[in-house]
């Protein structure tokens, strides 16, 4: 019998910028979605500058990250960046 290969798991963070509380629905119900990669999540509100920051530190293999995030930057109205670690 030949054993596969498994495929590695990632750690990684997507940040999300929201400049307006529109999109605040869509952008929790993506990460609900994908609930199963988050590992923990951060939310801050940046009163001054009237904008919202959601950091998530994320476990996935590269194509379950890439999803989420392509999902997210797919969202009119917000910006993300994230970054997958190296093992």
């Amino acid at each position: 019998m030949m054993k596969t290969a498994a495929i590695p798991q990632r750690l990684g963070t997507v940040a999300i910028l929201l400049a307006s509380r529109e999109q605040v629905s869509t952008v929790n119900a993506l990460i609900s979605q994908y609930e199963r990669l988050i590992l923990g999540r951060i939310g801050l509100p940046c009163r001054e500058k009237h904008i919202n920051i959601i950091v998530l530190l994320v476990e996935g293999t590269t194509d379950e990250l890439g999803a989420f995030s392509g999902k997210l930057g797919a969202v009119p109205g917000i910006k993300i960046r994230s970054a997958v670690f190296n093992e």
